[in-house]
């Protein structure tokens, strides 16, 4: 494996300002990343501030202990400890089978600048993955890409969820997962590694209960040995350590929402699109009922001074909400506005690491955190990273394409551009001349048609449409067979879209970890761990 790194724009206009660390996009975060200077003052600043660093470790240390420990774990659970000791987090969804490839790149990159951050700044650094547990779109979360013929096939895991629990609370079927999953990896095609990988993924069901259980289990198996932990925000134990954090937030709600909308109008002033959709009467909290498994958005009625769940569902005076908050937190889980501002009570964040989107939000959260007293973490843009197979590196040369712009918009401009190049022209140009001769004597026959039986037009005009389209049936037939003519070259385009940018899309978003473990078996993780990745913003090639 190598890596090439290459100047890519990010996926928002507002991430590639941040990633060149632009003045217009700069007042709105407390610091610069990947600065040893800033890493010095959040530092600073962290000793500053108290957390319940032991609940935190304790609890961790209980939540993994099912997951299957390793001396690197252990050893992340006593720096957490230790008053001095920062960590590097970042969360995602809990995909099956651990969702798109960007959920990887983002844990290789917790890790990763964990590692050099405990380097350089001398202080014991942890890697914390949040699974979002507590998020309710079980579509995000239920379904992979499998490449069938050259396409994108949907393959969506077999059980409906018919209310919104959190993910926490779905709970996976064995025998169906197991099935289901058998399936995709043999339509990955069999390898050398095919048998090892259905036997690593069964292992992982087995000991699987819920949606999270079974990426928790993955990624703790591939990740394990570079102390990672693992906490899941829809977990009644974790919940508890957040009472007081609840309190908080419910008695400063309008606080809350009128400083996130206050940083939103400066964001839009200065030409950005808003990301968090927000309104005035934002609670900024979810009661989750229990009976129904289902959360309900709260907001605030001032009217009527009190919390209202949409359609009237539930209502809360705010002493109904402080003092469930202190004896069943579990009650309650936080929208995307109050689950940074969460992570921060609990955890000494020395970096937060963040996809494209996840930079443009907290750009709006910058206020929020003033409003207690406490600045964002550096915001460091994860790693993004697309896996170039050498054979399709090949083709891409053969073509004399651009990587660049392959990996930005794909291959189907310059697959035109052959096809144009590869066509017959005087048969091109005589179907055109027929067609037109023959709308022009159709013209004539309708002027007489008109004269003796005007109730024939009708049919008239069906007979000529279907010449036109007996005559584009045979123009068809012929482009078809000049393209069966190139058809190893054109298949080449369609392999390299295919494998770089799928359906369109950046090939994080769409392909599976599981599918290149297939290819390459289950070192492959280990392999990429070994590179030396650099978080200056570039966009990391990996060639294997």
């Amino acid at each position: 494996m190598e890596i090439l790194n290459l100047s890519l724009p990010a996926a928002n206009r507002f991430a590639s300002n941040y990633l060149a660390q632009s003045k217009d996009v700069m007042p709105f975060f407390h610091y610069h990343f990947n600065d040893l200077n800033e890493d010095l003052k959040r530092t600073a600043e962290l000793k500053e501030r108290s957390f319940p660093r032991i609940e935190t470790a304790t609890h961790i240390e209980s939540f993994m202990a099912r997951f299957g420990t390793s001396e690197a774990v252990e050893n992340s659970i006593e720096k957490l400890k230790r008053e001095d000791s920062a960590v590097v987090i970042g969360g995602q969804q809990a995909g099956i089978l651990t969702g798109p490839l960007y959920s990887i790149h983002k844990v290789i990159s917790i890790i990763k600048l964990a590692e050099q951050k405990e380097k350089l700044l001398g202080i014991p650094v942890v890697p914390v993955f949040w699974i979002a547990g507590e998020d309710h779109d079980y579509q995000e979360v239920n379904h992979v890409y499998v490449p069938m013929e050259e396409k994108l096939d949907k393959w969506t895991y077999p059980k409906k969820i018919h209310s919104k629990p959190m993910v926490t609370d779905i709970p996976l079927d064995q025998e169906i997962c197991r099935e289901w999953v058998r399936n995709i990896i043999e339509n990955f095609g069999e390898s050398e590694h095919t048998k090892r990988l259905l036997e690593f993924a069964e292992r992982q069901i087995e000991k699987s209960a819920t949606f999270v259980d079974f990426f928790a289990y993955i990624i703790m198996e591939l990740f394990k040995d570079y102390g990672l932990l693992l906490v899941d925000s829809g977990d009644k134990s974790f919940r508890q350590l957040q009472r007081d954090f609840l309190t908080e937030q419910i008695v400063n709600h309008e606080a809350i929402t009128f400083s996130l909308l206050e940083q939103q109008k400066q964001i839009g002033d200065k030409g950005f699109p808003i990301t968090i959709e927000a309104g005035e009467h934002a609670a900024n909290l979810f009661y989750y009922d229990q009976k129904l498994k289902e959360r309900i958005l709260l907001e605030y009625d001032r009217a009527a001074n009190c919390f209202v769940g949409k359609s009237g569902r539930v209502t809360f005076t705010q002493e109904e909400l402080v003092e469930m908050a202190a004896q069943y937190p579990e009650k309650f889980s936080n929208n995307v506005v109050t689950r940074p501002l969460m992570q921060e009570w609990i955890f000494p964040t020395l970096a937060f690491i963040a996809g494209p989107g996840e930079i443009s939000y907290w750009a709006e959260l910058k206020l929020v955190f003033e409003q207690f007293n406490m600045k964002m973490p550096p915001i460091v843009p994860r790693l993004n990273i697309t896996f170039l197979d050498r054979s399709v590196e090949a083709e891409v040369t053969q073509l004399n394409l651009k990587l660049e712009e392959v990996l930005q918009r794909g291959t189907n401009q310059e697959k035109e551009q052959f096809l144009e190049t590869v066509k017959d022209k005087e048969v091109e140009m005589l179907f055109s001349s027929v067609k037109e001769e023959l709308l022009k004597q159709y013209q004539f026959i309708e002027a007489k048609t008109a004269v003796i039986d005007r109730g024939l037009l009708p049919l008239l005009k069906k007979n000529e449409s279907y010449l036109l389209k007996e005559i584009g049936f045979m123009e068809t037939k012929l482009e078809d067979a000049v393209k069966q003519r190139h058809d190893i070259q054109l298949k080449k385009f369609s392999r390299i879209n295919l494998a770089l940018r799928p359906d369109g899309s950046p090939q994080e978003r769409v392909w599976n970890i599981f599918y290149y473990l297939n290819q390459y078996g289950l070192t492959f993780i280990k392999d990429l761990m070994i590179l030396p990745f650099e978080f200056d913003g570039l966009h990391k090639v990996i060639k294997i």
